[in-house]
């Protein structure tokens, strides 16, 4: 309306262009010195460049090395030399340095030019950490069953006979520790009265300690119907837990004494956990050609940017308000740009879709976009917008939550994941079976395979094989994900029980995104997801674990902490504490997985992929606000509700109602 006269008629363009949006992107074709033309490389061609390099500054290859020697690093290639890379020093003296030396060293053996590379990693190496800077917690998986398992000698004086017969295993397909002959040491009264008790001894209570779970005492009755009911005996699982503490304290006073064990297991933690040096992204040097040239990026956006354009997948983990659509939307056209990627997808709340395609649009008003609307991903039209997204060339693909969920991943890749877990499952019996292990670890694998095939019958039943286009068949090799908190709900296996934030229930959307990201990061070499939201832990720590299983699964995989367990024994504990109950009617006590361990060595892993920027980081521009807080009595009909309310939580609690009655 603004651009038509009073009589309805259109403007002249003199008064409706008034400003110019898109600014010549003008390259500078020289360069005076070779770090010049290093920053012109990285920005024009999204790496180094020599033939480019050589081009603006008329030098030679070799004196441009020279010149910018110690700040790029030639990647050590001792079998094929020819294949040379050259890469900067912030990406070379980063991520995993303890890796990298032991390479440098290998090529500097033969080759001294990689000498310079070594001193230059040792100097950036994290420094080793001592014994008093590490906690250790019974049950961490990263240390040698022998060592639980002399701990448990020394602590108990199991007798000469029964050592032979009771052992310490620890299965690494189940994730699962098994103390086997529990009830071998009778009459030993340390193990029954000391650190155990007369209903569980304390070859159970270790067991349990290691699997991280707290013992629980039951008895059994029958009820009217002869069918055996479980009753939780709350003394005796009192007294079963204050033995378990006490076991805890006994092994971390236990841990560190031996001079030689200090030894060994601070080295190994260092190799394991202490080798990672987060990346420092700058991205001063970023031009950004199309881009609307109204606006201007702040610092922490340029940064970012350079972050998910240079490193791997990324988690823009911002504070609300810092631009992180603007972020997206400039690195999905700086990749474009550079042809480091072809096809992005952004997946954004249903509601934000049109939102996001206005703003994507004001930054950048040439850029050729689709953007979803809510009856293209109706039955009759889904496949007909999907073969759009495949056959079209688009800068971007804007959709939303719900829809993503709707493009399958391929019966085939689903297929394949199965039948591999299915593998890894067989060949763990197999090993249990060698190694005679518990009858019960054997079953609980084979339950777990038996389920699985149970999901590959019904995938090959599938009916809708033919007429679906699938996820791999649209040609997205990069997705952005807006909001990226409401895919929390991962399905995560865990042997801890009743502890409050760790939920086995799946989410749909969230396995299916998985999924996605696993094909994305085989395509990519883990470099095709960027995540973004104001709130990357809300809830659970459990959520950081999740971010880190989407986003680098295969760093957890070399660190073995690819199970929730093995994560939580390295770097958190589970935590009792007393808490008013949720009717607001009295307390409870509840065990929560609510503390930290060794929590330097997990940022450092998790800052690979997070770019953090808080409020007090950004110091961003807000209003003041001012709260005022109003405290009213409750009315007599208000404490009824309440009332009524505590008195059917109690039911629901004691179990004495059905859940399709009466539930929480």
């Amino acid at each position: 309306l603004e651009n038509l006269n009073d009589d309805g008629t259109l403007k002249s363009k003199a008064d409706i262009f008034t400003k110019r949006t898109i600014r010549k992107h003008e390259v500078k074709e020289t360069a005076d010195t070779s770090q010049e033309a290093l920053m012109l490389s990285l920005s024009e061609k999204g790496h180094i460049d020599f033939e480019y390099m050589s081009s603006l500054t008329g030098f030679e290859k070799n004196q441009i090395i020279n010149d910018l020697k110690g700040v790029i690093y030639k990647i050590p290639n001792i079998s094929s030399p020819a294949e040379e890379t050259y890469v900067t020093a912030d990406e070379y003296l980063s991520g995993n340095i303890r890796e990298k030396l032991k390479i440098a060293e290998l090529s500097a053996s033969i080759d001294p030019q990689y000498q310079y590379h070594v001193e230059a990693l040792k100097q950036a190496m994290p420094k080793d950490l001592s014994a008093s800077e590490i906690a250790v917690r019974i049950g961490a998986t990263w240390i040698n069953p022998s060592i639980y398992q002399q701990f448990m000698f020394e602590l108990l004086s199991t007798g000469f006979y029964a050592k032979q017969y009771i052992q310490v295993n620890f299965s690494k397909v189940t994730n699962e520790w098994n103390v086997s002959n529990k009830n071998y040491d009778r009459g030993n009264a340390k193990v029954e009265k000391t650190y155990g008790t007369h209903r569980a001894n304390a070859y159970r209570l270790i067991e349990d300690c290691l699997n991280l779970k707290s013992t629980k005492i039951y008895d059994y009755e029958y009820d009217d119907d002869g069918k055996k009911v479980a009753i939780l005996n709350k003394k005796e699982t009192m007294i079963a837990q204050q033995k378990q503490d006490a076991i805890k304290e006994a092994f971390k006073d236990w841990i560190w004494k031996d001079h030689d064990r200090r030894e060994q297991l601070t080295k190994t933690y260092n190799e394991l956990f202490n080798s990672t040096r987060p990346r420092e992204y700058n991205g001063d040097h970023l031009e950004f050609p199309n881009m609307n040239n109204e606006i201007s990026l702040r610092k922490h956006q340029k940064d970012a940017i350079a972050h998910i354009l240079y490193g791997g997948n990324t988690l823009l983990a911002h504070v609300v308000g810092a631009g992180k659509t603007f972020e997206m939307t400039a690195a999905c056209m700086e990749l474009k740009r550079l042809g480091l990627s072809q096809k992005a997808m952004f997946v954004v709340p249903n509601h934000l879709i049109e939102q996001w395609g206005s703003e994507f649009l004001q930054l950048y008003p040439s850029a050729n976009i689709l953007v979803a609307r809510k009856q293209d991903f109706e039955k009759s039209k889904r496949k007909k917008f999907c073969s759009r997204i495949a056959t079209g060339d688009y800068d971007a693909i804007i959709i939303g939550h719900s829809m993503f969920e709707k493009i399958p991943v391929s019966i085939e890749r689903q297929r394949r994941m199965i039948e591999q877990q299915i593998e890894s499952i067989t060949q763990g019996i197999q090993d249990l079976n060698k190694e005679n292990s518990a009858r019960y670890s054997v079953k609980q694998l084979e339950k777990t395979k038996k389920s699985l095939k149970k999901r590959l019958e019904k995938l090959n039943n599938d009916e809708r094989k033919d007429d679906v286009i699938y996820f791999e068949e649209l040609g997205v090799d990069r997705i952005f994900v807006d909001e990226s908190h409401n895919y929390k709900n991962l399905f995560l296996y865990t042997k801890m029980r009743n502890v409050a934030g760790l939920s086995q229930t799946e989410a749909q959307k969230s396995s299916d995104l998985f999924m996605k990201c696993q094909y994305l990061d085989e395509i990519t070499g883990g470099k095709g997801i960027v995540f973004a939201t104001g709130t990357p832990i809300s809830n659970s720590m459990t959520e950081m674990y999740t971010n880190q299983r989407y986003l680098q699964y295969n760093t957890l995989k070399e660190h073995g902490l690819e199970h929730f367990d093995s994560w939580a024994s390295t770097f958190g504990e589970t935590v009792n504490a007393i808490e008013l109950a949720p009717e607001g009617t009295g307390y409870r006590m509840k065990t929560r997985f609510a503390q930290f361990y060794n929590l330097p060595e997990l940022i450092n892993m998790f800052k690979e992929v997070a770019d953090i920027k808080t409020a007090d980081m950004l110091n961003l521009p807000v209003p003041v606000a001012h709260y005022e807080a109003i405290s009213v009595k409750p009315s007599e009909m208000q404490k009824d509700i309440v009332a009524s309310l505590a008195e059917r939580a109690e039911k629901v609690r004691d179990g004495s109602v059905d859940p399709t009655e009466d539930n929480m």
